[in-house]
């Protein structure tokens, strides 16, 4: 009976919501390394760290996610691998791009719901409740473009259960220089993000440094660098 008492107890915990969390994570590097991947994108891949930055949003299969400024889709097809099976990946655009509809035809996308919706009203009401919200090198481009950015970030908000998180990648501008070089540099001050999107109510619970670059001077556009871009990675989360 003893041995009988001690087998249950390991088996529970083999099974506790720790374990099974864990065991839900998928495997990130067969993910980017999966062979039906375009050539385009494992360039990509190069400069964007893509299995740390997928494990740093923790995405799982059967999340709903809403992927902000998804531009041709890298990584709304990223996510989408991810979230699968179950999972559902709506990708954002204020306007069509060409590149996307491309690559929408693949099965890869085949989870992704398309919006071509303003950034500061970036949902329809019936999306709510999501898990995740990822915003990948397109916030500094809001900083000139006609966009309420308060209203956005509290979309953003609303739009996440309790709990929720929305991790934000961005080209990091020097100190001082706030959003004032996004049209310029293609860059944004880390602490202005920051300040912005905690004025909606969400708090930050961690940074990446796996795209830090301390080399880069920060005083010249993204595009074609001579030493690779210093980049921020930050998890906020929507309180409980």
């Amino acid at each position: 009976m003893r041995a009988f008492g001690v087998f249950l107890i390991a088996a529970l915990a083999a099974f506790s919501p720790a374990t099974v969390r864990a065991q839900a994570m998928p495997d990130y590097a067969a993910i980017i390394a999966a062979p039906d991947r375009s050539e385009a994108d494992r360039r990509t891949d190069d400069r964007r760290e893509p299995v740390k930055l997928l494990a740093f949003t923790g995405a799982k299969p059967g999340m709903k996610v809403l992927d902000m400024g998804a531009g041709g889709g890298y990584s709304t097809e990223i996510m989408a691998r991810a979230v699968t099976p179950g999972g559902t990946v709506y990708a954002q655009n204020s306007d069509a791009v060409e590149n996307f509809t491309k690559r929408a035809a693949s099965p890869a996308m085949k989870s992704v719901v398309s919006l071509i919706r303003p950034f500061d009203d970036p949902v329809p009401p019936e999306v709510k409740d999501l898990d995740l919200i990822t915003f990948f090198y397109f916030y500094h481009d809001t900083t000139y473009m006609p966009v309420d950015r308060a209203k956005m970030n509290k979309r953003l908000f609303e739009a996440l259960k309790p709990g929720g998180m929305l991790v934000v990648a961005d080209h990091s501008a020097k100190p001082g220089d706030g959003a004032t070089v996004g049209k310029t540099f293609h860059r944004i001050e880390e602490a202005t993000l920051r300040q912005e999107v905690e004025a909606a109510g969400f708090k930050l619970v961690a940074s990446g440094d796996f795209l830090k670059h301390p080399e880069d001077p920060r005083d010249a556009p993204v595009f074609r660098p001579k030493v690779p871009v210093d980049e921020f990675v930050l998890r906020f989360e929507k309180p409980r």
